[in-house]
């Protein structure tokens, strides 16, 4: 059974809650972008307009603390063969094992 989401110390929020506070959050940024949008264009000066910005994001986009609790954790768990790398070198080896056995397969049949 997966493991994921087991670690942490807080309890996960139901899906239908954090959507609807991203959904939120979105449609704030979106209103105050409008509102700014609409002074500018009524002869505010730019550099008067209050603009979201940095700000305006949740916490854990851009905090380093949190960011590199996030990183240690997930190098910790991961999985090498769930990494693109992986599949990459994966799929390399397939394709040249493919080709082997295309060129042995043709190299038989070669008639003179």
């Amino acid at each position: 059974m997966s493991q994921r989401n087991r670690d942490l110390d807080i309890p996960m929020q139901v899906k239908q809650e954090v959507r609807a506070h991203a959904h939120s959050e979105r449609h704030r940024i979106h209103v105050e972008l409008q509102n700014a949008a609409k002074e500018i264009s009524g002869g505010t000066d730019p550099a008067d307009v209050h603009e979201p910005g940095e700000a305006w994001k949740p916490m854990h986009h851009h905090d380093p603390e949190v960011a590199k609790n996030k990183l240690a954790k997930r190098s910790a768990t991961k999985r090498h063969w769930k990494t693109k790398m992986w599949k990459r070198r994966t799929a390399m080896r397939q394709d040249r094992a493919a080709a082997i056995r295309q060129a042995r397969d043709n190299a038989g049949l070669v008639t003179y």
